[in-house]
């Protein structure tokens, strides 16, 4: 794991820095909603992990809406993206790119692979080969991509959206560990209610959808609230708060492999991202506990006794969350 001097506390946002990402952020939001009906939960945890730029695991079975949510999202703002449909036979040069020879002129070169945008869809990564989702380690968690021995960064922001069926079904693969670790978030879409599900009946057809989309904001403006929401203050209280929230997932009898040290800092930086969206310099106990299963709970592996007991990750957070005292204000 790697970290930057930037997951640390510097010099705090300005209230009109704060105002203008959480105006940016709802535009967002809206113009996904569009798309994607009823679910303000799920477009919100999309958009932040947008803003702490961290990765998104979007699982759930077919035809709820997991493509259309991150189309939706990269529909939203003006910056490069590709998607990559991951099949058994995919290879990891398909993915990451390749050096050819280009018999022109007797040399090597480098072709980037699709990986190589702002915005990568993973469409269903759990039916390409473990070899072929390990392609994408490296460069989930460096933001580089290593061929030949030589590392070529990618563009900046860069975020991968990856969608997966439930494992138990046919023709999936379980993503590893490790590669797991490396989304900061999990999130499921679900079936929608029956209005939200009408409005999609009754807008079929008609000149709306993703392709009606237009941008409203643009990488620069990514990345600018990207700067801006890592300057969000946590304070010493609220980091205690969240290595106590991890540390008390390793210490479950039920729980086999507890939260690692990423999994901490990505719950500070969905925090700050939460608390810049509600329009405030300063992350709260609140923002750590709203984001917990969704930062935590893929993490999370259960012990084989725990499994057949009918444990599950949720209600081992929601345990640890009333286990943990939360830091008093100040």
């Amino acid at each position: 794991m790697t970290t930057t001097s930037t997951d640390h506390a510097g010099e705090s946002a300005s209230p009109a820095d704060v105002a203008w990402v959480a105006d940016t952020a709802e535009r967002i939001g809206r113009s996904m909603g569009q798309v994607i009906r009823g679910k303000p939960d799920a477009i919100g945890l999309a958009v932040i992990a947008l803003l702490a730029e961290g990765h998104v695991l979007v699982e759930d079975v077919p035809g709820v809406g997991k493509t259309s949510l991150v189309r939706a999202l990269a529909a939203s703002l003006a910056a490069e993206w590709n998607r990559v449909q991951f099949t058994p036979d995919l290879l990891p040069s398909d993915v990451t790119g390749a050096t050819v020879y280009r018999q022109h002129d007797s040399s090597f070169s480098f072709r980037p692979g699709p990986i190589f945008a702002n915005v990568v869809l993973a469409d269903e990564i759990n039916r390409a080969s473990p070899k072929t989702q390990s392609a994408l380690l490296e460069v989930m968690e460096e933001r580089r991509v290593t061929v030949d021995g030589k590392a070529h960064p990618v563009p900046r922001p860069f975020l991968v959206l990856a969608t997966q069926n439930p494992i138990e079904m046919d023709g999936t693969y379980r993503l590893p560990e490790a590669q797991l670790d490396r989304f900061l978030i999990r999130l499921s879409i679900g079936y929608p209610d029956g209005a939200s599900e009408a409005e999609v009946l009754a807008a079929d057809g008609a000149e709306t959808g993703i392709a009606a989309l237009r941008p409203v904001a643009s990488a620069a403006d990514v990345e600018r609230m990207i700067r801006i929401v890592r300057s969000i203050r946590v304070a010493p209280a609220l980091r205690d708060y969240i290595v106590a929230i991890a540390a008390a997932t390793r210490s479950q009898p039920e729980v086999r492999l507890g939260a690692s040290p990423r999994a901490s800092l990505s719950l500070m930086r969905a925090a700050r991202a939460r608390a810049a969206i509600a329009g405030r310099d300063y992350a709260t106990a609140d923002d750590v506990k709203a984001l917990t299963h969704a930062v935590l709970g893929h993490r999370m592996v259960l012990a084989s006794q725990a499994v057949l007991n009918n444990a599950t990750t949720t209600k081992l957070i929601d345990d640890v969350l009333r286990a943990v005292p939360v830091p008093t204000a100040g």
